[in-house]
């Protein structure tokens, strides 16, 4: 197996107990209120071109379709892509989801307004690669707009996520961002590869939602960061 394809099987066999955490019952509208006014605040006003890459279970392209944009999520876990279908279909003017590589999405130069990712960089093989190939999607002046955290400062094989069999030594090392101790590493990221006026915002309502309601299991509480850059 490649790299991708050993981190496609991890999240495919994920999938469902991931989509099913996303959608606790519990949590859920305090979660859609908080993150749609974060990407309300991050991105300009509907109705934009979104490609979301690494969309998963395809919250972040959900939140973003609800707020009026036209929205495209691509992923390469086709367990994550069923969930994320299904989610779609219920809903008027769902985003469009299909198959696609974060690394080297498949579009026309200038197709978007934005590129956005939620979770994505840190298991992101190639990132610089992969913003520079965003900006080419995007229109002059149009935005990437990332959401992530340092998850496994302390390496992923001290990590309580039960990584065995996929993301192993040969997957870790083609993951740059994997094991970041600092948000800094993923602003560097996008400066390098062309970005400007990159700024990273700690994301305080997240925050106290995961101590109001607990983080997901094998996770610690922690700082989470929107990373946004304009082309």
């Amino acid at each position: 197996m490649t790299t991708q394809e050993r981190i496609n099987a991890y999240w495919t066999g994920r999938a469902p107990a991931y989509d099913e955490y996303q959608q606790r019952p519990d949590r859920f509208a305090d979660d859609q209120r908080a993150w749609s006014q974060i990407w309300s605040q991050a991105l300009p006003a509907a109705p934009l071109d979104v490609l979301d890459v690494g969309t998963g279970t395809g919250q972040v392209a959900m939140v973003l379709a609800g707020l009026g944009h036209r929205v495209t999520g691509t992923d390469l876990s086709e367990g994550m892509l069923a969930e994320a279908r299904r989610h779609a279909a219920a809903v008027t003017d769902g985003p469009v989801i299909q198959l696609g590589d974060a690394v080297a999405p498949d579009f026309p130069a200038g197709s978007f307004d934005a590129v956005t990712s939620r979770y994505l960089m840190w298991t992101l093989r190639e990132p610089q690669t992969a913003v520079a190939n965003w900006i080419r999607l995007l229109r002059p002046g149009g935005l990437v707009a990332v959401v992530d955290s340092t998850w496994f400062p302390n390496g992923l094989d001290n990590a309580s996520e039960n990584f065995t069999g996929h993301y192993d030594s040969q997957v870790q090392a083609e993951l740059p961002l994997a094991t970041a101790t600092s948000i800094d590493k993923t602003v560097a990221v996008l400066e390098e590869a062309g970005l400007a006026d990159v700024t990273a915002v700690p994301l305080t309502s997240i925050y106290e939602l995961d101590r109001r309601y607990g983080v997901a299991p094998n996770h610690e509480h922690q700082m989470q960061y929107l990373v946004t850059g304009r082309a």
